[in-house]
């Protein structure tokens, strides 16, 4: 038991392998569950979502050269409930030259714990029009949810304490 709340030694739980073939898996989801990519855009949340909408548009470009899936990013940092709670500032401008009504949004992250950044990105959505849908795509879910928000796309389930810190890149996945 870590008492002393000293930093862990960082653990390697996913490589550049895995996590390349989780977001090709989430991109061949993403296609077979919308019946194709008529109607599909990407929104990365800022800031560990945007690399990963990059990269499930780019697997979707591979997979189907012939569609071509609008990415985008965007900023909820300033839609949080916990805003008064923390320091917080905008991570980077939102980024949707796209128009969102009508269509399904596959709002995509890198790691879902709490569900509130999800929440936030929700109400930051709101601002740019109505999705028919939106679905949620996440490298790792790591569970403690207090909000009632499930992913439709997971690379991997990840069970961690809620003290443990998660970080992904395109390099891996490491708990600290």
């Amino acid at each position: 038991m870590n008492e002393s709340r000293e930093p862990r030694e960082p653990k390697s739980v996913l490589g550049s392998d895995d996590v390349r073939r989780a977001t090709t898996r989430m991109a061949h989801e993403i296609i077979e569950r919308n019946q194709g990519l008529d109607g599909v855009a990407l929104i990365g949340i800022q800031t560990g979502g945007v690399w990963v909408a990059d990269a499930l548009g780019g697997e979707i470009a591979r997979i189907d050269p012939d569609s071509a899936v609008p990415v985008g990013s965007i900023d909820a940092s300033l839609y949080r409930d916990d805003i008064g709670l923390r320091p917080v500032s905008p991570a980077a401008v939102s980024d949707i030259d796209f128009d969102i009504d009508g269509i399904t949004i596959v709002l995509v992250d890198d790691v879902l714990f709490t569900g509130r950044t999800v929440r936030a990105a929700l109400d930051a959505l709101a601002d740019y029009g109505r999705p028919r849908a939106v679905q949620l795509a996440v490298v790792v879910d790591r569970g403690h949810r207090e909000l009632p928000i499930r992913p439709d796309y997971v690379g991997k389930n990840l069970p961690t304490s809620s003290d443990e810190n998660v970080a992904v890149t395109a390099d891996g996945v490491v708990i600290s």
